[in-house]
């Protein structure tokens, strides 16, 4: 390795491209379902807050009522103490990933870190998020998070592939433009985490309030990159190997085709809106994903032509690289007929 000029590196070695933030995008200011204006919220969000909010302060004041008169129990303890509780599993949780995660940046992870940059800037945040990457061990996961006034997103290693290059780039984008679209929605926030804590306890409502959360963040990672959605759903269903495999139409189809109680039941106890449903929801983007009741079956057979693609708004830069994803069309919009993280919360 003798005689090069170590001004200009050695035999074979290149200047590497230096970083550029990506513009901010221009977009509409309206709400809606379409990838062209700013996300709106599930119709169901904001009422269930309201009652999940007006249940957790009647439970803390009757804790307290308890408490001075000596009946505390350990529910009771656990809401008087549940500031403190909801504080100490934030801070854990931001510091477990500043200790042991992989921090995107330009170097490490840095279409992700991109990723992270643009979806911040689509939904006008003003300060991007922190981003880690954590070992997966086979799973498909992200979550959001947060702390004081700082705010996170993890992604787990296997939604990446080797050199560090994400495995779907529209997949991912849609994942990422989901996490942090619960950072935008202020769905990470302390005080909003802590309005909620008494909703867990509550059969069926609190459990919904997060369903409903989560349809609104799948409206934030529509609007990053629409055409990732049907691949960030084939793979939350067969995994990262035999997504392609997954018939995107044929699952969301199914959504109006299983009925019965245990369906409903199944649900109405998840945390995220059962996949079936989840799919139809970003296939159909005429309303919101529905919640309760399983999608209704089209009682018109014809389809209005499908919609041609997604082209950001004027002044958004495209990133360089994404491919669509096989074997699936551009996103359309339906009308009347049919055609992911996880969010962290204390326990």
């Amino acid at each position: 390795m003798s005689g090069w000029d170590p001004r200009l590196g050695p035999p074979g070695w290149s200047q590497q491209q230096p970083y550029s933030p990506p513009p901010p995008p221009v977009v509409q200011q309206t709400r809606g379902l379409s990838p062209y204006g700013m996300p709106a919220r599930h119709s169901w969000e904001i009422p269930l807050l309201v009652i999940v909010v007006i249940i957790t302060v009647i439970a803390y004041l009757i804790a307290l009522l308890l408490l001075v008169t000596g009946n505390a129990g350990q529910l009771t303890l656990i809401l008087v103490f549940a500031p403190l509780i909801v504080y100490l599993i934030r801070g854990m949780t931001y510091a477990t990933q500043r200790i042991n995660g992989i921090k995107m940046s330009p170097t490490q992870f840095p279409e992700g870190y991109r990723m992270v940059q643009e979806a911040a800037a689509r939904f006008g945040l003003k300060k991007v998020p922190d981003a880690y990457v954590v070992l997966g061990n086979g799973q498909i996961n992200a979550f959001a998070s947060g702390h004081g006034f700082r705010r996170f997103v993890v992604v787990y290693s296997d939604l990446f592939e080797i050199g560090g290059a994400a495995r779907n780039p529209d997949a991912l984008a849609f994942i990422i433009g989901h996490e942090v679209g619960h950072i935008a929605a202020g769905h990470v926030s302390y005080w909003r985490q802590l309005g909620m804590f008494a909703g867990s306890y509550v059969p069926i409502l609190g459990i919904s309030l997060i369903r409903a959360q989560e349809y609104t963040a799948d409206n934030h990672g529509f609007c990053n990159r629409p055409q990732g959605a049907p691949a960030a759903m084939q793979t939350l269903a067969g995994g990262k190997y035999l997504n392609n495999l997954v018939g995107f139409d044929e699952m969301a189809d199914r959504a109006a085709q299983e009925k019965g109680f245990f369906v409903w039941i199944v649900n109405a106890m998840a945390s995220h809106p059962v996949l079936t449903w989840r799919m139809w929801a970003l296939r159909d983007r005429s309303r919101h994903g529905k919640l309760f009741w399983r999608p209704s079956a089209p009682t018109q057979p014809a389809l209005p032509p499908p919609y041609s693609g997604y082209q950001p708004p004027s002044g958004y830069g495209s990133p360089q690289g994404y491919g669509t994803t096989p074997g699936y069309g551009a996103p359309q919009f339906y009308g009347e007929a049919p055609s992911y993280d996880e969010y962290r919360r204390p326990n």
